[in-house]
């Protein structure tokens, strides 16, 4: 099993940032503070669940088939997921995630 990528600090619950990439081409190493794209800070289960949505092309009745559950709960599902995306997008965008210094 691979390890998930954190997003939230351990100590604290504060969102995690990207500090530094590293190529292991040619070993560049890019430092900075950047921010993980929305899908990225999702949990592992939304991730799961936004995967399977794109590969049954959106159906939401494939989901409900995939899933074993009617269509209004896999609907709901979607509903929570649309809005922790604007959530997760409203905080960057208003800077919400943005480190005091």
């Amino acid at each position: 099993m691979r390890a998930q990528l954190p997003t939230s600090c351990p100590s604290c619950g504060a969102e995690l940032r990207v500090a530094r990439l590293a190529c292991h081409g040619c070993e560049t190493l890019i430092s900075g503070s950047y921010t993980l794209p929305a899908l990225a800070r999702l949990n592992a289960d939304d991730q799961e669940f936004v995967a399977s949505f794109i590969r049954s092309s959106g159906s939401l009745k494939e989901m409900a088939k995939r899933y074993g559950v009617s269509y209004p709960i896999v609907r709901n599902r979607l509903n929570e997921l649309i809005a922790r995306l604007a959530e997760l997008e409203s905080a960057v965008s208003s800077g919400e995630d943005e480190e005091e210094t």
